[in-house]
């Protein structure tokens, strides 16, 4: 018997070629000798020493398959959190995380909220699931509860959250959260996002745990790529009821964390030297660059997080576009956000002295 084939070709699942691919900042300027990336948001400290002794260990056994709970990492965070281990789950990445939460609690007919600056992740995955995403749009740079709370409907199964927001650096308190969190029904999963916790110093902010360990549909997700200079290896986690946590267990890859990151995780987690100097660092360069941004006539949105946006005129000689050009040519590599719809602004990770200093000087001669 022959079989019969309708097409030539593999089809995409339907939806999929409706999804813009995510485009990361940019990380070379072509013939310029030394280049200052601030486009993603890395830390200019790089890594706790601790992480080289323990990655060393793991390269004597490259041949073994990686603990795939892994156990000594999620012991590390429980331990430095105070949390119960049994409601931590690991990843490939926090981004794993997201697409695995969509995955898990998203379908076809499903609506997955995110706000108007968001995280292009969110959409990303959740069209990925087959839903449709919803953009809440924001007050001020700021997600807003109730634009949130109104786009809620019978098809509503997820809200991401920034908490910072990446790319505005702006915060929602914590009696917002718990606010917004009160207005969902509760068969809604609201996914805390929480990058760039470690960055935040006010009174009125939290990462999300508490609201976690209280409630059975809240989600808090972290990583290990900023403030802990881990980037490179990969390595989100999140803090979840047991319910989800069994969920979302069953449709991630057995192994999704490797070795070096479980150990790697480990060491930098528990070296709360380097996170206090990443803190102190970012705190003293976070305000001078803001200040130094402002007067140079400059609009900065306030920010919490390790980055700064920086807004420029809409049309003339000094747009975002034409500031880009500028500082790439002499090395200085900053993060076009137009895709966050924000095509007048650039923004710029807080690098280091040198970076930063770089960055001033060069803008006080674009705008002259």
């Amino acid at each position: 018997m022959t079989m019969q084939f309708a097409k030539d070709a593999p089809i995409p699942n339907p939806g999929v070629m409706d999804i813009a691919a995510y485009v990361p900042g940019k990380e070379s300027a072509p013939g310029v000798a030394k280049v200052y990336k601030l486009s993603s948001n890395e830390t200019p400290l790089g890594p706790s020493p601790k992480v080289r002794e323990a990655l060393e260990n793991v390269l004597q056994h490259l041949e073994i398959y990686p603990d795939g709970s892994a156990t000594k990492l999620r012991d590390a965070i429980a331990e430095v959190h105070g949390l119960n281990t049994a409601n931590i789950l690991c990843s490939n990445g926090s981004d794993e995380l997201l697409g695995l939460l969509c995955q898990t609690y998203l379908g076809a007919g499903d609506e997955g909220i995110f706000t108007e600056h968001g995280f292009l992740v969110y959409k990303i995955q959740i069209m990925a699931a087959g839903a449709t995403p919803v953009i809440a749009p924001e007050t001020g740079l700021k997600a807003d509860v109730d634009a949130i709370l109104e786009r809620v409907t019978e098809r509503t199964k997820i809200v991401f959250l920034a908490n910072p927001n990446n790319p505005t650096g702006t915060y929602m308190p914590a009696d917002e959260v718990r606010r917004l969190h009160a207005g969902l029904p509760p068969h809604v999963v609201l996914v805390l996002d929480a990058a760039y916790a470690e960055y935040v110093r006010r009174n009125d902010y939290e990462s999300g745990i508490e609201l976690v360990s209280a409630n059975r549909n809240v989600v808090m997700t972290r990583t290990f790529s900023k403030i802990y200079g881990l980037a490179a290896l990969r390595i989100g986690w999140m803090y979840a009821p047991a319910a989800i946590v069994d969920a979302v267990n069953r449709v991630r890859g057995p192994f999704n964390v490797n070795a070096a990151a479980i150990a790697a995780g480990a060491a930098a987690i528990r070296d709360r030297a380097l996170v206090d100097r990443a803190i102190a660092h970012n705190d003293e360069w976070l305000r001078r660059v803001s200040d130094a941004l402002t007067e140079l006539g400059l609009e900065v949105t306030p920010s919490v997080g390790n980055f700064v946006l920086i807004h420029f005129p809409k049309d003339g000689a000094h747009t975002a576009e034409a500031a880009d050009a500028y500082l790439t040519a002499r090395g200085y590599i900053l993060r076009r956000v137009a895709g966050y719809g924000l095509p007048d602004a650039l923004r710029m990770t807080i690098g280091s002295a040198e970076a930063n200093e770089g960055v001033l000087n060069a803008l006080k001669e674009f705008l002259r």
